[in-house]
């Protein structure tokens, strides 16, 4: 139900488009200041804490980083050989090498393999994905994006910006076993449950589906690496860990297969990187990755 919802919001932001008195671009802009500075910190709060991380639960979040390195190896290289603005570098970099591993991700998996493959999920999202967006992701914005790219300037917008403060509360709160109490923890769940459907409708607002855009090599730069590169790179390189037909392998390499990020494109958006070409990637993807999910479906068996 959740990806039906989100799916409807971004055809529901779309559709405003074209409705002439509408404020787009307004609603636009505060919808991603609430996803940014309210939603994301907020998730961080409820997601981080519980986890107790032991050095057994580190591979299914790896792939995640390994995945992101490798987009950042890959697109800096291309970038600074065929002489790419940094902004654009900055956007396939953030956007293509971050998955939609949570609200696009817990239901195929819970669909194709039932709530056993939920955890290994979980773990990749959680340990991989939310850590990469809240901490080198931001890095990535800040260093490619709009301002000052002076190293102890970078780190100090890092260090400063809401998702990654309350990520580094939700780390102590892990260490030190602390818990919030369960009413501010039900009205922070109901806060994070908005995060899909405003965020799809915030992308519906700012896409821009003209041939121009739909022709841009760097599109499908991004999405090529994303559904098809990511995934066969951890199929390859953790199948040498794992046995053939391994759960977990599986979910790896399909959770490594899923759309670009939400919250990447909004970082990207918020940093000046490409804003168009982010939202191009995040929105397009979620439609592509259903035939390239099938592929990888068939050809894990």
């Amino acid at each position: 139900m959740g990806l039906w919802i989100a799916i409807f919001s971004l055809f529901c932001g779309l559709a405003l488009q074209f409705v002439p008195a509408f404020p787009k671009e307004k609603v636009a802009r505060l919808g991603k200041a609430y996803l940014i500075y309210l939603v994301l910190p907020t998730l961080a709060l409820v997601h981080i804490p519980p986890l107790q991380f032991t050095w057994g639960m580190l591979l299914a979040p790896s792939s995640a980083w390994f995945t992101f390195l490798l987009s950042w190896g890959i697109f800096a290289f291309l970038g600074t050989k065929l002489g790419w603005d940094k902004a654009t570098t900055g956007c396939l970099i953030l956007v293509a090498g971050l998955a939609n591993t949570s609200f696009l991700g817990f239901p195929l998996v819970e669909l194709l393999y039932g709530r056993e493959g939920l955890g290994t999920a979980f773990l990749i999202d959680q340990g991989g994905s939310f850590l990469l967006v809240s901490t080198v992701g931001v890095y990535i914005g800040s260093e490619y994006g709009n301002g000052d790219r002076n190293p102890i300037q970078v780190l100090k917008k890092m260090m400063l910006f809401p998702p990654f403060l309350f990520l580094l509360a939700g780390l102590l709160m892990s260490y030190f076993q602390l818990s919030l109490p369960q009413e501010i923890l039900r009205w922070l769940q109901a806060v994070g449950t908005s995060m899909a459907p405003v965020a799809m409708t915030v992308i519906g607002l700012t896409m821009a589906l003209d041939s121009k855009w739909i022709q841009n090599k760097f599109l499908w730069y991004g999405l090529g690496y994303r559904l098809l590169l990511a995934p066969a790179a951890v199929w390859i390189i953790y199948g040498l860990i794992l046995p053939v037909g391994n759960l977990p392998l599986k979910i790896m390499v399909l959770e490594n297969g899923m759309a670009p990020m939400i919250t990447g494109a909004l970082l990207a958006m918020e940093f000046g990187l490409q804003p168009r070409l982010a939202t191009l990637l995040a929105g397009l993807g979620i439609p592509i990755c259903g035939i390239t999910l099938l592929l990888w479906q068939y050809l894990l068996g």
